[in-house]
């Protein structure tokens, strides 16, 4: 049994950004990380011309700006490289191949009885901990849906997160499911590698460039969101012309408070509209149904395909092994409150990075974590 102040679980950005502000703060803490290596997601989950879709100044962790020689955009292993700085400038070192079995909260000792399994010595171990921070991620767990025939497609199905490059897709007919920003910009790669490529689109979505996200996130400084909206969605007509002709059609909601209400993101075009203009990246509504090579969607359309890549997101894992965490998280292991104040919830129990707010999101979270921890250590002993 070993006994903790703060027990952090997961050592991605949100995890890390935690520990930081706890190592400033002098709060002492453990944590988890179940895979070999910190933000596990970034360096092998992720594609390789992935860069960060907001700017720099909007993607800082707490305390420790990005070097001034960066782009403004920061590439994939920039990213990997900041996050390992980070954790060398605050000494952050945590427990790898340890996968959290269980938690609960203990009424009569009030702390938290967490039950972890170190996979590199085959042990369990003890913690109780008077504080418990979920950093785990939305994004534990591949989401792939069920479709009818899917079992028998004799083609590659992969996950997003298992596709690194379009160069060994060339000549092929491969789909894309999927529309966020991820799937968008896989099907401009697996294109510019010359796939032939088409992709699901079901829903509305707000096509933005990255420079108008930039204004925009800056505006909203000085001016009400619905305005700012206005001028964006504005902006993007003027850029991209009608895309409805081309199978997108925008939400009715503008995209920043489509983001602030929802958490869905616009997508953040990287030269995928130009394609699906020119009729080189097909546009296809829902499947209906797989039958071998051959993929039925919405409206009746059939095509054939080689491989489909899904682009459908992640999911929590963290109700598998967290009893107790109702009073901060739903049965989908999301926040039951609305940010910003989804990040705290009953006996110590703290979320972070689960909020779909990004690393901005991520940052503000940390923060408050660890003032919230702070501010009560400090009642207990005034």
């Amino acid at each position: 049994m070993e006994e903790v102040v703060v027990l952090i679980v997961g050592a991605g950005p949100a995890g890390l950004a935690t520990a930081a502000c706890l190592n400033q703060l002098s709060i002492p803490y453990v944590i988890l990380e179940r895979d070999d290596c910190s933000a596990s997601l970034w360096r092998n989950r992720a594609y390789d011309r992935l860069k960060l879709h907001l700017a720099k100044e909007f993607c800082e962790l707490p305390h420790m700006s990005y070097p001034v020689d960066a782009p403004t955009y920061i590439p994939k292993n920039q990213f990997i490289k900041y996050l390992d700085d980070y954790i060398e400038h605050f000494n952050i070192q945590p427990k790898y191949h340890t996968t959290v079995e269980s938690s609960t909260y203990d009424e009569n000792k009030e702390c938290w009885s967490i039950v972890a399994r170190d996979a590199t010595k085959c042990t369990s171990i003890s913690y109780m901990a008077k504080f418990l921070v979920v950093a785990s991620g939305e994004n534990s767990a591949a989401n792939i849906p069920m479709i009818p025939g899917l079992e028998g497609f004799p083609g590659v199905a992969i996950h997003s997160s298992n596709y690194k490059s379009g160069t060994q897709y060339s000549g092929k007919n491969v789909l894309v499911v999927g529309c966020g920003n991820s799937g968008m910009e896989i099907a401009y790669d697996l294109a510019s590698h010359g796939a032939n490529t088409s992709i699901v689109i079901r829903n509305p979505i707000h096509v933005m460039t990255k420079e108008l996200i930039r204004s925009g996130m800056t505006l909203v400084q000085y001016l009400p969101l619905k305005v700012v909206d206005a001028l964006l969605v504005m902006m993007a007509k003027f850029i991209f012309g009608d895309l409805s002709r081309h199978g997108i059609t925008r939400p009715k909601i503008g995209p920043l408070v489509l983001k602030s209400e929802t958490g869905r993101s616009a997508v953040i075009d990287v030269g995928t509209a130009g394609l699906i203009k020119k009729g080189v990246i097909k546009v296809l509504g829902g499947i209906t149904k797989i039958s071998g090579k051959k993929i039925e969607f919405q409206g009746g359309n059939e095509s054939s395909f080689d491989a489909i890549v899904f682009s459908t997101g992640y999911k929590s894992t963290v109700n598998n092994w967290l009893k107790g965490g109702e009073t901060m998280l739903n049965n989908d292991g999301l926040p039951n409150k609305e940010f910003p104040n989804h990040w705290k919830g009953g006996n110590g129990l703290y979320c972070a990075g689960l909020a779909r707010r990004g690393l901005a999101g991520i940052a503000m979270d940390a923060r408050n974590i660890a003032n919230d921890i702070k501010s009560t250590i400090d009642s207990i002993f005034n």
